[in-house]
């Protein structure tokens, strides 16, 4: 099961966020991006990002290395968005972060640029899998602020790596098996910015994909997010196989 929710949020004229998904066979895959820049501009890369990336996995199914082939997507993204922008001057400086995850032969490759979140609940446990590349989260990381003090840090919003701000993309990729995973949640920081993980875990292992992601998106802009809202709840190992796949 799979669910889709993008929710242009209390404050913003405009929806940039840009979400998609296939499933095909034992083949899942699923983005969202949080695209960034002028008028419709921002909205423009995550379109293109999404979309992109999709093109290249389908057209590529059979390729065994995945890790490979989600670096070649995101690239191949970043490439068509960056060149976009500098023949376009009213598209120039635009750029959208992105997350994937491609579940394959009982392996789940997530990929990340950006702010925008690869989460993973299994039980009554929840863990982040990407690293936010941001201000705030090098500050973390550096010892400057505190998780506490990064909540309502007023650089919040600055990102460090994005897709289009430069004619090449580091990505990082991130490898799960998906049996160890009862859901994964993918959104943009409409969402993370307001609600925390441990209320997200509360609202996903009470709920179905679909209520989950309605009530995620409702607690955000309950909490007062003024951004564009996006959340994909999915599967990790679908319920059909999951008694066969632990044994």
């Amino acid at each position: 099961m799979v669910s889709v929710i993008s929710d242009i949020g209390n404050g913003r004229s405009i929806n940039q966020d840009f979400t998609g998904y296939f499933e095909e066979n034992e083949i899942r895959f699923y983005a969202i991006a949080d695209g960034m820049g002028g008028h419709n501009a921002g909205e423009i890369a995550s379109e293109i990002a999404i979309k992109t990336t999709i093109e290249v996995i389908r057209s590529n199914l059979n390729t065994e290395d995945l890790e490979e082939l989600m670096r070649n997507a995101i690239s191949e993204a970043n490439k068509k968005i960056y060149n976009l922008s500098n023949k376009d001057k009213a598209l120039k400086g635009m750029g959208t972060t992105i997350t994937t995850c491609l579940i394959k032969d009982n392996k789940a490759v997530i990929a990340n640029v950006g702010d925008s979140s690869c989460i993973a609940i299994e039980g009554y446990n929840i863990f982040k899998i990407t690293r936010d590349h941001s201000l705030v989260q090098e500050l973390i990381d550096s010892g400057d602020i505190t998780e506490e003090e990064a909540q309502n840090h007023p650089n919040k919003n600055i990102i460090t790596r994005a897709l289009g701000t430069n004619a090449s993309v580091e990505v990082d990729i991130f490898i799960l098996n998906p049996c160890e995973v009862e859901r994964f949640i993918l959104c943009t920081d409409g969402l993370t910015n307001k609600v925390k993980l441990s209320e997200i875990l509360e609202i996903v292992y009470n709920n179905d994909e679909e209520e989950s992601c309605k009530k995620l998106v409702e607690l955000s802009k309950y909490k007062g997010s003024s951004d564009n809202i996006s959340v994909i709840v999915f599967e990790g190992v679908r319920k059909y196989d999951r008694n066969y796949t632990r044994e």
